[in-house]
């Protein structure tokens, strides 16, 4: 797509990958840890004036990003590159650019993307976490794969997802399409991958309760399935750790020309 001119300024989207645990999330905080906040100074920097950023989906506390996707306008001309390594100049050592594109002014991080990925990784072992702490979940007790994946069936497609939703949920519709749930082992660590168009507040981590107390013989898969028709955050189980879930990114449509992934995935197992 052609890029056109916003009163003499550019519109331009970065991608990002952040390791959240030192972070409050996404959103711009009092005391300056939000990913916003230091993302956002990073640009004053470089660039000599405040920019402010709108990103293609919101991250919880300690939440990680693969490819977080933020855009801007700015009358400074800087090619691709530049804005890459120019504002990580001025980024702390667990955040950094990874890409850089101009769009066109139609193009908004989060109205433009068809849907969102994330991932969670978990730990299976009786032992905590120590090499992988703040970036996995973790459960002690043996997962059943078959009850899980059952289970995940039963949420795919259109559906109210009220009963995992975040009571400070700020979304207009409990509604979501959810596309795909895939469950997979390798070794110690489980990874569950889900896309949607899009997820309320928690979704992810409240699914995550509930299939795990599956996964663990607590409740049989039928029992998602009751909880989603339920429509009642009280049906469910506990929100599960933040520590293990990753914001994956947005997939646009492919005449933006954005990237799909950065190096930051082939790190993820």
């Amino acid at each position: 797509m052609s890029v056109a001119p916003l009163s003499g300024r550019v519109r331009w989207a970065l991608g990002l990958a952040y390791a959240g645990s030192a972070y409050q999330g996404w959103q711009s905080q009092p005391g300056g840890l939000g990913i916003q906040d230091v993302l956002e100074a990073a640009l004053a920097q470089f660039v000599g004036e405040p920019l402010r950023t709108l990103c293609a989906g919101r991250t919880d506390a300690r939440v990680h990003a693969l490819m977080q996707v933020v855009h801007f306008d700015v009358a400074c001309e800087r090619e691709a590159f530049s804005w890459v390594r120019g504002v990580n100049r001025y980024l702390p050592p667990d955040v950094a650019v990874h890409w850089a594109r101009t769009v066109p002014e139609t193009f908004h991080a989060r109205a433009s993307a068809i849907s969102r990925r994330y991932a969670y990784v978990l730990w299976e072992s009786p032992v905590r976490p120590s090499i992988d702490h703040g970036r996995v979940g973790w459960v002690f007790r043996a997962l059943d794969a078959s009850a899980m994946e059952a289970a995940a069936r039963f949420l795919i497609g259109v559906h109210d997802f009220s009963s995992f939703r975040a009571a400070q949920c700020q979304a207009i519709s409990p509604v979501k399409h959810l596309m795909r749930l895939d469950i997979r082992r390798e070794g110690a660590y489980w990874r569950f991958d889900f896309e949607a168009n899009a997820f309320l507040h928690h979704m992810i981590r409240n699914i995550m309760g509930c299939l795990i107390a599956i996964g663990q013989g607590l409740q049989g898969p039928d029992w998602m399935d009751e909880v989603l028709q339920a429509r009642n955050r009280a049906a469910a189980a506990p929100t599960f750790s933040p520590h293990g879930l990753y914001f994956l990114g947005p997939l646009y449509d492919p005449a933006f020309g954005l990237p799909e992934r950065t190096g930051a995935f082939d790190w993820l197992p």
